[in-house]
């Protein structure tokens, strides 16, 4: 398994989470919906990211198991859903993350994955989060990322850390994503990003998750796309160490989050101008 050690940043095989190093990307489709749409969003982001020179973390949930209503598509599912990742990961050379929902999935998705993540309505869990914590802490290179809940304040993620941290795991990562603003919005406070990072741990801006609209169109969740852009300027000019960000072939196809997650053919025009961003913040450090 792929080293990843944490200390002023982060380091998941070859990508490195931390200050004073290039912005890094943590991209996929949000559910892992297929081999096929799987197969050809990572070779796209694997080919881009060696073109930006920008670090990849590939990611995919192969279960949605918080969708508005129960009728909405979920993903492949645990075991064929990690056989999919298991791919990616060994042919195209790149760290994988996908998330969990209950305690009986860590065992199995942390002999798989690089990085094990804590979904953000799962953030307070506390079994949750030790499980997480105690599977990685005992393997070669294992990381939790943690997504902030949108009903927590960004101080809250620090008693979070803390209890993966109690395992033994000190390789987390955390992830802003908005918080609940009135029904059926998110907005995000900038403030959040410093004070995250104030626990020591790698800050990582979640771009389309923070523009939804949770249960916007009654049985599913809806987005403004156009918020995308400026929200991650404005994440990059604050100082995140990662971006987050799920990117489909054809969005208006997707099983999930179809009107957040960004055309893969457009990911190169969004990267390109938040790592200049990045780099002319470093300059001026």
């Amino acid at each position: 398994m792929h080293d990843v050690v944490i200390g002023n940043g982060g380091q998941v095989s070859k990508v490195t989470f931390g200050r004073g190093h290039r912005l890094a990307l943590i991209a996929g489709t949000c559910a892992i919906e297929g081999r096929d749409t799987t197969m050809k969003t990572a070779e796209a982001l694997v080919h881009l990211c060696a073109r930006l020179g920008m670090s990849l973390v590939y990611k995919g949930s192969f279960d949605k198991a918080n969708r508005t209503s129960a009728e909405g598509k979920r993903g492949v599912g645990l075991e064929e859903g990690l056989r999919i990742l298991e791919e990616v990961r060994e042919t195209f050379k790149v760290p994988v993350l996908t998330d969990v929902h209950e305690c009986l999935q860590v065992p199995a998705v942390a002999t798989v994955v690089d990085v094990v993540q804590v979904p953000a309505f799962l953030a307070r869990q506390t079994d949750l989060l030790r499980a997480c914590g105690e599977a990685m802490a005992h393997k070669h290179g294992g990381a939790v990322n943690i997504k902030k809940g949108q009903f927590m304040a960004p101080a809250d993620m620090k008693p979070a850390a803390h209890k993966i941290a109690e395992t033994g795991c000190r390789n987390i990562l955390l992830t802003e994503r908005g918080t609940t603003f009135g029904y059926g919005d998110l907005v995000v406070d900038m403030r959040a990003l410093p004070t995250m990072a104030e626990t020591g741990y790698p800050v990582i801006f979640d771009v389309t998750h923070s523009i939804m609209q949770p249960s916007g169109k009654g049985n599913a969740s809806t987005g403004k796309r156009e918020f995308a852009a400026p929200l991650a300027r404005a994440a990059v000019a604050a100082g995140v160490q990662g971006l987050f960000v799920e990117t489909h072939p054809n969005p208006a196809e997707a099983i999930s989050d179809r009107d957040t997650q960004l055309p893969l053919a457009e990911m190169e025009a969004f990267l390109r101008p938040l790592l200049q961003i990045d780099a002319a913040m470093k300059a001026a450090a």
